[in-house]
Parts: C-alpha cells; sequence; structure tokens
C-alpha cells in the first residue's frame, strides 16, 4: 500500500492487488496513511496456487485493475 500511495503522489496512476483476506488490514492501513489508494482483491490463498491457478485469478480481475486505472 505504501509503494501505490507513493507512486499516486509521485503522479503514476496505481491500483494494489491483495487477497481478499486483506481487506479489512487494507481498510485500516488506508485510514492510517489518509490515503483512499485504488485497490483490487483476488480469491483467497494466492501462496499456494499453481502457475496457472494465478494465471486464472490474474485473468478474472484483470478488468477490475484496467477499470481502476482508467477511473485516475
Amino acid at each position: 500500500m505504501h509503494d501505490t500511495v507513493a507512486l499516486e503522489a509521485a503522479g503514476i496512476p496505481s491500483v494494489f492487488v491483495a487477497s481478499s483476506e486483506f481487506i479489512d488490514a487494507a481498510v485500516a492501513q488506508s485510514e492510517a496513511l489518509g490515503a483512499e489508494p485504488m485497490r483490487v482483491f483476488v480469491q483467497h490463498p494466492i501462496q499456494d496456487r499453481t502457475d496457472d491457478e494465478i494465471r486464472a485469478l490474474a485473468d478474472l480481475a484483470v478488468d477490475d485493475i484496467l477499470g481502476a486505472l482508467i477511473a485516475k
């Protein structure tokens, strides 16, 4: 989240991607930073997935990610 906020401050449209397990943490961190970066959450977990499963998650999220970037 810090990187996304820093990139946005530098004028670089950004969106961070995390798994749904971290929604509450993202909200808390956003509040602590006083920022509301664009974010997209994917199905949890991520770390134990195969490359093909990760690609499938990315395929499901790409439209939301691009939409968030375009909305900026």
